[in-house]
């Protein structure tokens, strides 16, 4: 779907977190919601359909008529064009879709992701070390909630920890609503070119990592594009250490706003308490709120409302996860409600590829570093915090933390 002339008339998409209740989906939402049918909102200039509710959401997501293929027609950057262009897996349709995502699943399954929480632990533990050599106050997005993820992702990539001053850099640009289309397409290519810079340097020289294996396996067999690799790589890259790096900051302030919660996650060592406290803190903060978008491929209905062929529809995942319909009394951080329902992550086959290390980093930093420092706390006002409207991945931009 083109720009509409009249997408400026509409309510913009994602909605403004109020200042006084952070954690909140906006309240438009609340209202959007319960209104029959979908709402029309204008999401990044285009004129799209938001789909509030959970049922609608998993159904939308599920419907063979309702296609990831966006590139170019509602993404805020042109489809590369070109018998070189790069493939995205999340923005193909299978079978497409399912056969370029075979083949980076194996660096994300359960059995890997447990036996890297020993290194992830020891990675929390030395970056809180650092924080408090350097004293206090502390900047807990910098200090801690930032480099876990960032370390991880580097590790299992192959990309160099050393560089993330630079993918941090660029993926901050990328994910700032605010930055003007042309800035995004520069830092866009700058980052696919680094990217084709690593292809090649794994190829030379191979190492036991998730980009080596790729090349090895899938694109020196000639079944696989360099481009796609790298695209699909920086994707990786990108989705892996941002949103797990917002989790953490996020939930920590979420945490210490509520210390009765605070101190289920410092006290206990049951992995199944922990495990069902991360659910929910995905479930109430929902930080990924604005990049969930899809195209009707033909008529279709959806929350009774008749969505066009070639009509957008924008996934409104806080919408969905505070949904009465979903869970009872969605406004309270509950640690002990069976949250793992939610749909934080997605729905469906396009779900996070990196769900399972995303859940094992939370798991692993929010209690270690509650444990570590049981008397942290905000080094200012919770007013003082800015949070991050302006981003396609809620969070806030810096935690000040005293302990």
């Amino acid at each position: 779907m083109s720009t509409n002339a009249n997408a400026a008339d509409l309510p913009s998409f994602p909605g403004e977190r109020e200042a006084r209740c952070p954690f909140n989906p906006p309240a438009e939402y609340t209202r959007w919601r319960e209104e029959e049918g979908l709402r029309r909102v204008n999401w990044n200039g285009h004129t799209v359909w938001a789909v509030n509710r959970y049922e609608d959401i998993k159904t939308a997501m599920a419907h063979p008529a309702i296609s990831a293929e966006v590139l170019g027609v509602l993404q805020g950057h042109a489809k590369r064009e070109g018998p070189n262009a790069p493939e995205t897996f999340p923005r193909m349709d299978d079978p497409e879709h399912a056969r370029l995502r075979r083949m980076l699943t194996k660096d994300f399954t359960v059995r890997r992701v447990n036996a890297m929480r020993p290194d992830i632990e020891a990675m929390a533990n030395e970056f809180i070390d650092a924080m408090v050599e350097k004293g206090q106050p502390g900047d807990l997005v910098q200090d801690y909630a930032l480099p876990i993820p960032s370390l991880v992702i580097s590790l299992l990539l192959g990309v160099p920890y050393t560089d993330h001053d630079f993918f941090q850099g660029i993926t901050g640009k990328l994910m700032n609503m605010n930055t003007p289309p042309e800035e995004k397409l520069k830092a866009s290519r700058e980052f696919f070119g680094y990217m084709m810079e690593l292809v090649a340097r794994k190829e030379r020289e191979p190492g036991d990592d998730l980009m080596s294996r790729v090349i090895r396996e899938h694109v020196q067999t000639g079944e696989l594009r360099r481009e796609t690799a790298a695209m699909n790589g920086q994707i990786l890259l990108n989705a892996g250490h941002e949103t797990t790096a917002n989790m953490i900051a996020l939930g920590t302030v979420a945490l210490l706003q509520n210390p009765d919660k605070a101190a289920v996650l410092r006290d206990t060592d049951d992995q199944n308490v922990i495990a069902n406290a991360v659910e929910e803190l995905l479930r109430y903060l929902t930080i990924v709120h604005s990049l969930i978008a899809r195209i009707a491929k033909e008529d279709v209905e959806i929350g009774g409302t008749l969505v066009r062929a070639g009509e957008g529809l924008i996934m409104n995942l806080p919408a969905g996860n505070w949904d009465p319909a979903f869970t009872d009394r969605p406004e309270i951080l509950d640690l002990d409600r069976p949250a793992r329902g939610h749909i934080a992550f997605g729905y469906g086959v396009h779900q996070c590829i990196g769900q399972t290390l995303a859940r094992a980093e939370l798991q692993i930093a929010l209690p270690t570093l509650l444990r570590r420092l049981p008397d942290l706390r905000l080094a200012v006002p919770i007013e003082e915090i800015r949070f991050r409207n302006d981003m396609s991945i809620y969070g806030v931009h810096a935690l000040p933390v005293e302990w």
